[in-house]
């Protein structure tokens, strides 16, 4: 088949709601590394990874030789029985998380990990209430939906009545009109009276990802989470932590986002995206107290299975073993420092440059120059389809689609990420030029 024969039929079978990107939607084939191939045969820089989940780029050569050697093994059991590579998983998951979180359950995504965290919380404390953030994203599913701060991700009506959501340490778009540091992190302070004015004031907790994905890349300022969390625990909830997209060294230096945020610990820690290399994998980790107190039936017929699991112990040893968070907070550096030098370059259009490690991202505007943040997605969608001709894939998001998300795989080189900054630059010069 050629490309569009797929896109043909894409059209035809699958759901309209199951959207692509670019006017001319790439058909993928093959990928080695952070490179990919499409069935016309032309070439691609991968600066997205699958949103996040190709930790290691593609065809890993030792997550390829777990697959190979699992799937000669055993294929599929489901949580009813224990396996080598669940149990491993499980300890070494254990192992690297912070504070006092010592147990693992194991599902097939994100949304369900973070289904799970909020049950678990709400089995823990006897309360309902969640407090959730705006512009965050937590999965598809009904709760979900609810815990989603953007209109666009919400297809239905009806909604769990349990969530109240904040607002969003997005320090580029304060809510409140104000600048950081001299604003004293006043988004987090207002949770108090959240709590005050909308819950009964007994919550169950509160979901956070320490950067905002889906969002547009949105890191919360130094400061944030030690008094968000502080007014959590106050209320008697718990700090459920999302780190779907920021963990597994994304962020540079550290294994997970919050571990920027120092003396912040969470209860609850969910997972997925990178963490088994494009495998369905999520993980639900919490304290013993958390999981001890869930006394019903729990079971999931794909969690953790042999295969993802094989694969997930494979990225792991990889991303902990070739020091890949180190790599991150280089390679991001270098990233960082590129992308602020196409902020001056082209000043009208670049409004923020933001993230840590390799989650970086530019807020495209109408003219910041004249201090017109209005938001642009027209740019952004210009810009997707410069760079999708000149060979790069990168991603968008925000509330207002005018954020570019940058995210290569861990293991990036150098010379990949000046070639990615040089299209990005080609690209931005042919938008000028029009």
């Amino acid at each position: 088949m050629k490309s569009e024969e797929v896109r043909a039929k894409h059209r035809e079978y699958l759901f309209p709601s199951c959207a692509n990107y670019y006017a001319e939607p790439v058909v993928l084939e093959s990928g080695k590394g952070v490179r990919l191939k499409d069935l016309d045969g032309k070439e691609y820089l991968d600066f997205f990874g699958g949103i996040l989940t190709v930790s290691l780029g593609q065809a890993h050569e030792g997550v390829n030789r777990a697959l190979h050697a699992q799937i000669d093994r055993l294929g599929h059991t489901s949580t009813l029985y224990p396996t080598l590579p669940i149990v491993e998983l499980a300890e070494k998951l254990v192992s690297l998380a912070p504070g006092k979180i010592r147990k693992a359950f194991f599902t097939t995504s994100g949304t369900e990990a973070n289904e799970t965290a909020v049950a678990a919380a709400q089995v823990y404390t006897g309360r309902q209430e969640i407090i959730a953030l705006r512009h965050g994203y937590s999965g598809r599913s009904l709760l979900a939906q609810s815990l989603t701060a953007h209109a666009s991700y919400r297809a239905v009506p009806t909604q769990v009545a349990a969530i109240k959501h904040a607002h969003a340490p997005y320090c580029y778009r304060c809510p409140f009109g104000l600048e950081y540091p001299s604003c004293e992190v006043r988004c987090a302070r207002d949770i108090e009276e959240l709590i005050q004015t909308t819950t009964t004031g007994a919550i169950a907790g509160f979901l956070a990802e320490p950067i905002l994905g889906v969002g547009g890349f949105i890191p919360a300022p130094a400061g944030y989470f030690e008094i968000a969390v502080g007014i959590i625990k106050k209320y008697g909830g718990l700090f459920l932590c999302d780190e779907v997209q920021t963990g597994f060294g994304r962020t540079g230096t550290k294994m997970w986002g919050i571990e920027h945020h120092d003396g912040v610990l969470p209860d609850i820690l969910t997972m997925a995206k990178g963490i088994a290399n494009g495998l369905p994998l999520g993980a639900t980790l919490a304290t013993s107290e958390v999981a001890d107190a869930w006394k019903g039936g729990n079971i999931s017929t794909f969690g953790g299975n042999p295969l993802s699991a094989a694969a997930a112990n494979a990225t792991i040893d990889a991303i902990v073993g070739e020091k890949l968070p180190e790599n991150a907070a280089a390679m991001g550096r270098i990233l960082r420092e590129g992308l602020l030098v196409l902020q001056e370059k082209y000043p009208k259009r670049i409004g923020d440059v933001r993230g840590k490690g390799l989650m970086q991202a530019l807020e495209l505007v109408q003219d910041e120059t004249r201090k017109d943040r209005t938001p642009s997605p027209g740019a952004t969608l210009r810009l997707f389809e410069e760079t999708r001709a000149r060979g790069l894939l990168v991603g968008k998001g925000g509330l207002y689609a005018n954020t570019v998300r940058i995210a290569p795989a861990l293991n990036v080189g150098r010379a990949d990420v000046l070639e990615a900054l040089r299209i990005l630059d080609d690209a931005f010069a042919a938008i000028e030029a029009r």
